[in-house]
C-alpha cells in the first residue's frame, strides 16, 4: 500500500516551471531513491512534498492532501523534510538544534528520543555542547538526520545526503537509514547523485528529466537499465 503517491504534480518558481506532471508512490516501509541531473527536478519534488514551493496536482500521504497544505501541517502529519545544506541553525548546540526538532510534537519523552539519536550518533554525543557551526560536514549532516528524526517522522525526505562528504561518511549515513528503516519501518525517500550507493540502499528508484518521471522501478532493474548505467552509473 502506498503511504505517498503524486499524481501530475506541477511546480514552479515565479514564471519558470521546474516539474510537469510529475507521478510517483512510495510504500510504507520502503526506501525509495530519485536520480537525475542537475536541473532535472529532484528537489522540488521533495520542496513539493513538503509544502516549500508553489506545486499544483495531487500529493497524498497517510489519506492527507499534502498539495493544499503548509510546510508545518505537513511536517505535524509525520513528514521530515532534511534539506540540501543540512539547514542546521549553525549558531545553536548540537543539543538545542535536536530539541528544535521535537518542537511539533506533543508526545514522547525528549530525553529518550535525545538518548536515542547520541547512541545513533555517537559523534554528537561527544559534541552536545558544541555550536553546529563548528562542526565537520559529516557530523553536520548526522546533526540534520538527528533532528529530523526527532520529529520521529514515518516519511523522512533526504536531499543529496552525500554532498560535499567523504565516503566513508556517506557510508555510515546510508547504513543508518538502513537500520532505521529495517528496525523502525521508517519510509525514506531520497535525493541523491551517487547512483550506486542510492540504488544500493533503496527498493525503488526514479529517474527525473526536465521535471518528468522517464524510468522507475525496482532497485536491481535499474542498475541493469542501459540509459541507468550509461548516465548514471558509468559502465
Amino acid at each position: 500500500m502506498s503511504l505517498l503517491e503524486l499524481q501530475g504534480v506541477e511546480a514552479r518558481y515565479g514564471q519558470v516551471k521546474a516539474l510537469h506532471g510529475v507521478s510517483l508512490a512510495v510504500s510504507e516501509g520502503e526506501i525509495a531513491a530519485v536520480l537525475g541531473a542537475n536541473g532535472a527536478g529532484k528537489t522540488t519534488t521533495l520542496r513539493a512534498i513538503s509544502g516549500t514551493v508553489r506545486r499544483a496536482g495531487e500529493i497524498v500521504f497517510s489519506g492527507h492532501r499534502l498539495d493544499r497544505l503548509g510546510p508545518e501541517a505537513v511536517a505535524r502529519l509525520g513528514v521530515a523534510h532534511v534539506p540540501e545544506g543540512r539547514g542546521t541553525f549553525m549558531e545553536l548546540t548540537v543539543w538545542e538544534n535536536l530539541r528544535l526538532g521535537a518542537y511539533i510534537r506533543r508526545n514522547g519523552s525528549f530525553k529518550a528520543d535525545t538518548e536515542r539519536i547520541f547512541k545513533l550518533f555517537p559523534r554528537l554525543a561527544e559534541r552536545r555542547e558544541q555550536q553546529a557551526g563548528t562542526l565537520s560536514g559529516g557530523e553536520q549532516q548526522m546533526l540534520a538526520l538527528g533532528r529530523a528524526l526527532m520529529m520521529r517522522p514515518r516519511l523522512l525526505l533526504l536531499d543529496e545526503p552525500s554532498l560535499g562528504l567523504a565516503p566513508l561518511v556517506v557510508r555510515e549515513i546510508f547504513r543508518i537509514l538502513g537500520e532505521l528503516n529495517e528496525q523502525d519501518g521508517l519510509t525514506v525517500l531520497v535525493v541523491e547523485q551517487n547512483a550506486s550507493i542510492a540504488l544500493a540502499a533503496a527498493h525503488r528508484a526514479f529517474v527525473l528529466e526536465t521535471g518528468r518521471v522517464v524510468v522507475e522501478g525496482e532497485s536491481a532493474e535499474l542498475r541493469e537499465h542501459p540509459t541507468v548505467r550509461k548516465s548514471y552509473l558509468g559502465y
